[in-house]
């Protein structure tokens, strides 16, 4: 068998990762322990991150044509790459979070939703949060404003009910008070 058929299902395997994919960010792993690495890959996989290492030929090779070929420029060195599928920021912003502990660790580039992003790039994305703390500071403005109006309501219900309850016995007396001269006309008309 030649080697480009046995390179050829690695090439595939990386066009397929990366086809549907949010992000991709290359990184620099050169200087990491065996424990940072390991810390790393854990993290990445927990927020459902691919994470391989795989060569910069074949990376090139699967990355021709698509709109990661832009990637190519930095594929020199030892590359890893992180592939999210789902949340755009996520490898961004792991990759950053834990290059600050780790300084071996360097992002090269990488391309999100389509746009091809520099280490600079990256750390600025790192810095947006994720969808779900997104949506949950959404939902928490949201109901903000519903949560004050049912409390001011129940406020004013309970000092209504109070105010209510301090004017119902000066509104009984009334009554008896007014049925007191019709019943005096009464007895005057009778006499």
């Amino acid at each position: 068998m030649a080697k480009v058929e046995l390179k050829q299902p690695i090439v595939e395997t990386i066009a397929d990762e990366v086809k549907d994919a949010a992000s991709v960010v290359l990184v620099d792993y050169r200087g990491l322990t065996v424990a940072q690495d390991t810390e790393l890959r854990k993290q990445l996989r927990d927020a459902g991150i691919i994470y391989k290492v795989y060569k910069n030929t074949m990376m090139k090779r699967a990355f021709e044509g698509t709109e990661y070929a832009a990637l190519e420029e930095h594929l020199a060195g030892p590359s890893a790459i992180a592939i999210s599928k789902e949340d755009a920021t996520a490898p961004a912003r792991i990759l950053c979070k834990f290059a600050k502990d780790a300084k071996a660790l360097e992002l090269k580039a990488g391309v999100i939703e389509g746009s091809v992003y520099d280490t600079a790039g990256l750390t600025e994305l790192s810095k947006i949060p994720s969808r779900e703390e997104l949506l949950s500071k959404l939902l928490g403005s949201l109901q903000s404003p519903i949560t004050n109006f049912a409390r001011v309501i129940k406020q004013i219900a309970e000092q209504g009910g109070e105010v209510a309850a301090e004017e119902a016995p000066a509104s009984e007396e009334a009554p008896a008070a007014a049925e007191a001269p019709a019943e005096e006309t009464a007895e005057a008309t009778e006499e």
